[in-house]
């Protein structure tokens, strides 16, 4: 059984990294009609979401992030980064909102004060598509995290729409389980759980089961959204994966790329090096800011997880008590050698790994500039994986030329750097054509920086 230790109060800003402080809301929710007499809020007293342990429901008038900042029902500081200033995001939107938790031992998520993992945030607009959209949280985020990258977004097409935050949250997310891979495996669980309860969530208010059920998710998010295709498709009917993170049993994932990018801020890797690990050299521009608030950290913690014994006197983000040290790689980290390390800790990865047969539709999008998943170690291989499975009929990518991992850096370089976020409004709406009306989306392609107009808010898929 692994030390649980204690969670740092910290926690990451994009991917796994930069730090900032969410609210613990502990007031109550605010007061709601019982809806019954159909329109606005309609059953609003009748909704109980399956095998929660908590739910706290609330009428009101805007589910979007224009309305809900700075309430209780969403969280802004959970979302830093992840877009672009001068992201159009859409308002209005009425409808339910309901918040809870399901049974879970683990404390990480200290959420609305409730000090409780397993939070969920299921919306119901009152103007309904017959659809659903569900996501897990990105890197260690929380169940707010994608609000406005794709809750608004989804809510303001008529989806209702379901978040978790995975199971764990927080830096030291890895201290939740008792063996190597149980608290990525959780991940897993928590999306499935949460999917089905929303499928009788939404019948309870609508008064049937959604037409179409859609899992789609960034980063972490990504990856559950290739894993959910894989191993639920009964579930969806299909998904978009933003940049997920890819993880086999024999490679590539991080802990086969970021020794090097570790080794190359501590001054022992060379460039050829970092090239031979997948990043490519047009995102140097980009390393000296990973390197303060990406590498480090991500690799530690991700090592704890799936590889505890390697260095037991730097265990992940408990080895740190201020932003910096958790931010920090290890000294060991410089010279992890995935290749070698005992098959237990492969059977560990292996236990989260992902195979590539899908059996639903999935759109991937990757940026050719992403400096911590580096679009060849990762979203390149899994295409492969695909087709090697045969199921290359199910499968569109697209690699977003300039994109890098999180749209928030396009603020500091907008000349070399382009949001990936209207990309993947692009993608959504095709792969509801696609499903829905048969409509094929293009073939896969590099998606070129626009010449005009807009990038961070236009993007086409077709060229």
């Amino acid at each position: 059984m692994r030390p649980r230790r204690r969670a740092a109060s910290l926690l990451p800003l994009g991917l796994l990294a930069a730090l900032v402080a969410g609210p613990a809301h502990a007031s109550p929710p605010a007061a709601a009609a019982s809806g019954e007499g159909g329109g606005h809020c309609a059953r609003l007293a009748r909704l109980a979401v399956p095998g929660a342990e908590h739910q706290e429901s609330a009428c009101l008038p805007g589910l979007t992030t224009a309305h809900l900042a700075g309430t209780r029902y969403t969280d802004t500081a959970d979302q830093a980064g992840l877009a672009a200033r001068g992201t159009v995001t859409p308002g209005g939107v009425p409808g339910i909102q309901i918040d809870g938790y399901f049974p879970d031992g683990s404390r990480m998520n200290n959420t609305h004060g409730w000090r409780h993992d397993a939070q969920f945030v299921i919306r119901l607009p009152d103007d309904w598509n017959g659809g659903l959209v569900v996501t897990g949280a990105p890197g260690t985020r929380k169940q707010y995290a994608t609000d406005a990258i794709i809750g608004d977004h989804v809510l303001a097409r008529g989806f209702a729409y379901a978040a978790t935050d995975k199971g764990n949250s927080g830096p030291d997310f890895y201290t939740d389980g008792r063996r190597p891979g149980d608290a990525m495996a959780e991940w897993h669980r928590r999306t499935t759980e949460l999917a089905r309860a929303a499928r009788r969530v939404v019948a309870q208010r609508y008064g049937h089961a959604p037409r179409r059920t859609y899992v789609t998710g960034i980063s972490n998010g990504g990856y559950l959204t290739r894993w959910q295709l894989e191993n639920h498709p009964e579930l969806y009917d299909g998904g978009v994966d933003w940049e997920g993170t890819l993880w086999t049993a024999e490679g590539p994932h991080p802990l086969t790329s970021l020794p090097t990018a570790v080794a190359h801020g501590a001054g022992s890797a060379s460039g050829a090096d970092m090239a031979a690990a997948g990043f490519t050299p047009a995102t140097e521009f980009l390393w000296p800011y990973h390197q303060r608030a990406y590498w480090g950290v991500t690799q530690k913690i991700y090592r704890a997880e799936l590889d505890p014994s390697y260095d037991p006197g730097c265990p992940g983000a408990s080895a740190g008590s201020t932003a910096g040290e958790i931010l920090a790689p290890c000294a060991s980290d410089a010279e992890y050698d995935y290749a070698a390390r005992p098959a237990s800790v492969h059977r560990a990865v292996g236990r989260i790994g992902l195979t590539g047969r899908i059996g639903r539709p999935l759109i991937t999008l990757h940026g050719d500039l992403d400096a911590l998943l580096p679009v060849s170690a990762d979203s390149d291989v899994y295409h492969r994986m695909v087709t090697e499975r045969g199921r290359q009929r199910l499968h569109r990518y697209y690699t977003v030329e300039g994109g890098t991992h999180v749209d928030g850096l396009y603020d500091s370089h907008p000349d070399r750097l382009r949001p990936i976020l209207p990309c993947y409004r692009a993608a959504l709406t095709a792969l509801t054509d696609w499903v829905e009306r048969g409509t094929a989306p293009p073939a896969d392609r590099v998606l070129p920086r626009p010449a005009g107009g807009d990038p961070v808010n236009s993007c086409s898929l077709r060229g």
